[in-house]
């Protein structure tokens, strides 16, 4: 594959970017048109790029980019099923869940449509039963906790949107586990009654060590207090190992399965979604996919120059790749999104934060960003004043709802006027003459974001904002030659984990390590 700096737009925009160098975003702000012309909509969602350190005609260069690069081309084929998982040979097919049922998706001579719908009508059928108290524990009661044990992907996306929308949970309560320290299922685990209790087992081969170390752990917790019998009325999997949720003890009709084609950090659309069906009703469930495949029809239809995620994924290159910026901050101004910057870090970093191209080969071009984040407000109070005035500039993206979910108007004016400071002190900073002759408290400005207003936060626009999400790590991973669907890194801790876990455990010797590692063994070791 050719790799991007080889493209002709490609030394254009170095160029450009040497032409940039006076580009002042206070004089830029000052025109009356920039919000016009630097702004655009999606899925009733605003995405401001009027504070960036580009114009009309950066946008055009990236764009051109975008083209050489074939993300159209890309984008095509991922929609269509084709096999661009290249490292694993399969097709990523996280759109065709949100697709409706008289799409056809074609993945090795099978149209996998009726498939999708079916588990979504084994999820609303479950969903319901729980809910409405038709499924019952051991001892006859309902349903009144869920805890969803998984990792990664099966429980950061599960987990944010659950949390996003806690003002439409009318369901069971919901809890999260995956951390393998023992104090996370304990700490679960203590607060709940085994005959109102539901775990959710989402691992999608069913050996994932983390998951079913804390799956045997609900196990064992429930057999102190009920028969084996009990555990198909306690347990269902999210999973595509039939044969191992069996053995586990769960009925196979309690099983929901999803296909290869799903990748984790993109599964919360699939049947590891169903902690969110019972959270918050299929209906709402029902409502985030359909936010998404409306922003999924956009990213296939817009026109590039106004594509949302596009744009924002091509903005992205301009920070990383021309202005060498290495990080990008997500900032949620709403306590609901609390868990928004550690999803989209794992979306984002795990996809792209890699050296080695589709082909093998190394790169010499950086790659995807460091990504952080926190609640807006908060973030003020801890890590802004580097964000202001560091030396390293990181572009933000400013996340907020129009329409508060509560009635507090005060609150809701402060929290809206502190999303609109923020961004304006980093576009614009303060001068030496406006902070009356003290140099501690001049700030350069020319500190890019994009300002992201929501009309409220509501399934239907939170499924379109992660679908954007989504979509510009896509963008990304094509314009830098990337395969953003597999993650060797994850596989390489998990390898160098297994032979430790065996010395501590006093299956094997400790032998054949590295002298660090040798010693810290020995002192970990239990006696």
């Amino acid at each position: 594959m050719t790799q991007p700096t080889h493209y002709p737009s490609w030394e254009t925009l170095k160029t450009h970017h040497e032409d940039m160098r006076d580009f002042s975003l206070r004089e830029e702000l000052a025109r009356a048109d920039r919000f016009a012309t630097m702004s655009r909509e999606s899925c009733g969602i605003l995405f401001d790029f009027s504070k960036h350190l580009a114009t009309e005609e950066t946008l055009t260069h990236l764009l051109a980019l975008a083209k050489e690069a074939k993300v159209e081309e890309m984008r095509t084929k991922m929609f269509a099923g084709v096999k661009i998982n290249n490292t694993e040979d399969r097709a990523v097919l996280h759109t065709a869940c949100r697709a409706p049922e008289t799409a056809e998706v074609i993945v090795d001579g099978e149209n996998i449509m009726p498939f999708v719908h079916q588990v979504l009508a084994q999820m609303e059928d479950f969903s319901h039963a729980v809910r409405s108290g038709e499924h019952k524990g051991y001892t006859d009661e309902a349903i009144t906790d869920v805890v969803n044990i998984g990792i990664g992907g099966s429980d950061l996306g599960p987990r944010f949107v659950v949390e996003a929308l806690q003002e439409d949970g009318s369901g069971p309560k919901v809890h999260f586990v995956s951390n393998v320290d023992g104090q996370d299922i304990v700490s679960v685990l203590k607060k709940l009654k085994p005959e109102t209790t539901l775990f959710v087992i989402a691992s999608k081969t069913f050996t994932t060590e983390e998951t079913m170390l804390n799956a045997q752990m609900a196990k064992d917790w429930l057999l102190k207090s009920a028969t084996t019998d009990a555990i198909p009325k306690h347990f269902v999997a999210l999973s595509t190992n039939a044969e191992g949720v069996k053995n586990f003890g769960i009925s196979l009709s309690n099983m929901f399965p999803f296909r290869d084609w799903v990748g984790g950090r993109y599964s919360l659309w699939s049947a590891i979604g169903l902690s969110i069906s019972l959270a918050v009703g299929f209906d709402n469930f029902k409502k985030l996919l359909d936010g998404a495949h409306e922003m999924d029809q956009h990213f296939q239809n817009a026109e590039p120059k106004d594509n949302v995620p596009l744009l924002m994924g091509m903005l992205g290159v301009w920070y990383r790749n021309f202005y060498n910026y290495s990080s990008h901050l997500l900032l949620a101004y709403d306590v609901r999104m609390d868990k928004m910057a550690k999803f989209i870090q794992q979306m984002d970093m795990e996809s792209n934060g890699k050296a080695v191209d589709r082909d093998g080969h190394h790169m010499s071009y950086a790659t995807g960003p460091l990504i952080f984040g926190e609640p807006g407000t908060d973030s003020q109070h801890s890590f802004m004043q580097w964000v202001h005035q560091s030396a390293d500039v990181v572009p933000v993206d400013f996340v907020i709802a129009k329409e508060a979910h509560h009635t507090l108007t005060p609150n809701h004016a402060s929290l809206c006027a502190n999303f609109l400071a923020q961004s304006r002190a980093l576009a614009l900073g303060q001068t030496l003459e406006e902070a009356n002759g003290d140099p501690s408290r001049v700030f350069s400005g020319n500190r890019p974001s994009t300002s992201i207003i929501l009309p409220k936060l509501s399934p239907y626009h939170l499924g379109a904002l992660i679908a954007a999400y989504e979509h510009k790590v896509f963008v990304q991973g094509v314009v830098w030659g990337l395969n953003s669907f597999d993650q060797p890194g994850v596989e390489l801790g998990k390898k160098l984990a297994k032979p430790i876990r065996e010395i501590l455990e006093g299956r094997a010797p400790n032998a054949g390590m590295d002298s660090s590692t040798s010693h810290l063994i020995d002192v970990l070791m239990p006696r």
